[in-house]
């Protein structure tokens, strides 16, 4: 008899071969249920509903410094994106270059969420606007936000104002009542409510309007390409059954490489970077969805000391009291 475990995932070409069920498992049945990322993160935090799911690195790190340590984290590394290439602004804002963001309204659906984090620390330290330079409108409020569990309050001196029940970022940014986006969720579910798709409005436009060259550009100074979601595992049940950690990474594993050799012609970051084909992707010498603690360092290293330069979070754990111990070689 198999062990099962409940689990919650984002579909993406690296977890839909663990939804269709095309990868073995060994010992365990798994239970899937797939949802938008910001449901599975407040149902988790809320109200830990699932054995295993994806979470949202950010909030991770900021409930274990305020000593909740419900979750241990596998280095099973879902979604990946550069997103400050994502950011959108109206096109009667003013806005040319990163630096004109100085001053400016930008909508974010929640101010804790790793992607806003990540996009607030490369707007910093690779192009010199501050955080406190922003107003942001946020769109997640009350009980159904991450923050609701992390008693999020804004940093002292950044302003931010909620966004009414009534509006949405995409309401407020096609009428030019804010400038832009920091981050941009265009689903609805129970916690996000634009449900607009932006690049398809002409009065709204990408910030760096060659996207794939700032990508580029990033990744080969840096070398990184940033983490948002990782696999959590109860504590609980990990202390009981510890060799769940290990069963599960190698499945994913199998997954990860299954969905993305289906996949190559539309394989994002390899296209963008120009590595379309799998000679191209060997020649680059390592793999930019890499699992594992070891390879993912320098970009868990980069998120945690965000989170303090932020203050998010104070004395925030390490990188190895966040992960499964049996990972930490990986």
């Amino acid at each position: 008899m198999k062990f099962p475990i409940s689990m919650a995932l984002t579909r993406n070409e690296r977890t839909q071969p663990v939804i269709d069920g095309k990868v073995t498992w060994d010992a365990i049945e798994p239970i899937v249920s797939v949802l938008d990322p910001g449901e599975i993160f407040w149902r988790q935090l809320k109200f830990a509903e699932f054995d295993v799911s994806e979470m949202s690195l950010s909030s991770l790190f900021i409930r274990a410094a305020l000593g909740h340590r419900e979750w241990v984290a596998l280095p099973i590394f879902t979604a990946r994106r550069f997103f400050h290439t994502e950011m959108m602004v109206h096109v009667d804002s003013g806005i040319t270059t990163p630096a004109d963001l100085r001053g400016k309204r930008l909508g974010v659906p929640e101010f804790q969420q790793t992607a806003a984090v990540w996009d607030r620390g490369i707007l910093k330290h690779e192009f010199g606007v501050e955080m406190r330079d922003i107003h942001y409108f946020m769109e997640r409020g009350g009980q159904k936000s991450h923050g609701a569990t992390t008693n999020f309050e804004p940093p002292p001196g950044v302003k931010l104002t909620f966004i009414p029940e009534s509006s949405s970022i995409a309401r407020m940014l096609i009428n030019h009542e804010i400038d832009g986006t920091l981050h941009y969720i265009s689903t609805l579910n129970p916690v996000d409510r634009s449900g607009v798709d932006l690049h398809s409005r002409s009065e709204l436009r990408r910030l760096f309007p060659d996207y794939i060259a700032e990508g580029r550009r990033y990744y080969e100074k840096t070398g990184m390409f940033p983490i948002n979601h990782c696999v959590v595992v109860r504590r609980k049940l990990l202390e009981a059954q510890p060799w769940l950690a290990l069963n599960i990474f190698n499945v994913f594993m199998a997954a990860k490489q299954l969905g993305l050799a289906r996949h190559v012609a539309d394989a994002d970051p390899y296209v963008r970077l120009g590595l379309i084909s799998p000679e191209a992707r060997a020649a680059l010498g390592r793999d930019v969805y890499s699992y594992g603690v070891v390879a993912a360092r320098p970009v868990l290293d980069t998120i945690r000391a965000y989170i303090e330069e932020q203050e998010l979070a104070t004395n925030v754990p390490s990188v190895e009291e966040i992960f499964a111990p049996q990972m930490l070689a990986l």
